[in-house]
């Protein structure tokens, strides 16, 4: 959330988030930190994103599945309207078993020239722990890092060299598609019609920063597959969930 908020320009670029209690920290960053303490109390912060308390929340929702019907139907709005701000979605791999968020990705494959950013965050946990076809590929896809790794390597070098550098990176291409398929071939979302950046460690803001910049200058359909722990940081989350107590215990820094 942090990374995304350096790179994009909101409220004028648009962020959905498709679980609305991801948007903790989104609501801190945009002028709520004064009033956290007061999050899911009569009055107080609503649990999940509020177009009624701020500019920076696009909708009013809580639920899995939905936000990427919503991103799509934004960013071909912004097309029409030629404007030119961003689309940005954050999704968990538990919504990806959502028919609804299949749908709207089938969609997104005939919507070549639209500013929009998928970041999935793959924690491998929805409630509890992801099961399926699905959860496996993204396992699966997980693991093959190096590709990327590599791919940054040769291209900053290349653009190092005076001169040939640009003509260089440009002439790779054919060489980058076929490193990329010898490490793990198209996948899925390629399939899709995204252009695939990942994956990437969700909990390196600098590294995120760079894969997004990319992102940005993409007029394309872009997923930026993160990879986080859910709870990071925060022991008692990370190992055991977070308990009413802890969550209280938590929430009671804010008020002081």
């Amino acid at each position: 959330t942090i990374a995304l908020h350096r790179v994009f320009d909101f409220p004028n670029d648009t962020l959905i988030f498709d679980v609305g209690h991801q948007a903790y920290t989104h609501k801190l960053l945009t002028g709520r930190y004064s009033e956290f303490s007061t999050l899911r109390q009569f009055n107080g912060l609503s649990g999940f994103t509020n177009r009624e308390e701020s500019n920076y929340d696009f909708v009013t929702a809580g639920h899995s599945g939905t936000a990427l019907s919503i991103a799509l139907g934004k960013a071909e709005a912004n097309r029409l309207q030629s404007n030119d701000n961003y689309v940005v979605v954050v999704i968990g791999d538990g919504s990806f078993t959502n028919g609804m968020t299949f749908e709207a990705l089938d969609a997104c494959a005939s919507s070549k020239n639209i500013k929009l950013v998928i970041v999935l965050n793959d924690n491998e946990m929805s409630i509890s722990k992801n099961v399926g076809a699905m959860a496996k590929y993204l396992a699966k896809i997980r693991t093959k890092e190096g590709y990327f790794r590599f791919k940054d390597a040769v291209q900053n070098g290349m653009l190092k060299i005076p001169l040939i550098g640009k003509g260089m990176v440009r002439s790779v291409k054919y060489v980058k598609s076929t490193v990329k398929d010898y490490y793990y071939g198209s996948n899925t979302f390629e399939h899709f019609g995204f252009v695939y950046l990942g994956p990437v460690d969700g909990h390196n803001v600098e590294m995120l920063i760079r894969v997004l910049h990319r992102a940005q200058t993409l007029k394309c359909p872009v997923l930026v597959h993160v990879n986080t722990v859910k709870g990071k940081g925060y022991l008692p989350a990370q190992h055991k969930g977070v308990s009413g107590q802890h969550r209280k215990a938590f929430l009671g820094r804010f008020s002081a």
